[in-house]
């Protein structure tokens, strides 16, 4: 099972429980975005980890980074194709964690209390 080449982790590079990729992916689903403009709905993430998270996903291959030959420089973040292919999947994955928050709420409560 875990010596599988195509289900390894470098083949795999979406991790359960990265905190803000799919925060991001909604950021940029309607469309390229500039950096700045990222950290209004992500203001509580900090802007090293914003990069950070950017880098990671542009290295993945979910998004692209084009720089405007512009005065200021502009940088913009889209997703590739790639990046859109993983939003049904997120979709599903919020579908699934709203029908359960109940059963989340109480199986966390009863964990607490141990």
């Amino acid at each position: 099972m875990f010596d599988d080449p195509g289900c390894s982790e470098k083949a795999a590079p979406v991790r359960v429980g990265d905190k803000w990729t799919g925060m991001v992916l909604r950021c940029l689903e309607g469309g390229p975005r500039r950096f700045t403009e990222l950290r209004v709905p992500l203001h509580w993430v900090t802007p090293k980890v914003l990069t950070e998270t950017l880098r990671s996903m542009e290295r993945n291959g979910f998004v692209s980074r084009t720089v405007h030959e512009e005065n200021p420089p502009r940088v913009e973040y889209e997703l590739t194709a790639l990046g859109r292919s993983l939003l049904d999947p997120l979709d599903f994955a919020c579908d699934w964690a709203r029908s359960h928050v109940p059963e989340i709420v109480a199986a966390r409560a009863a964990y607490e209390t141990d």
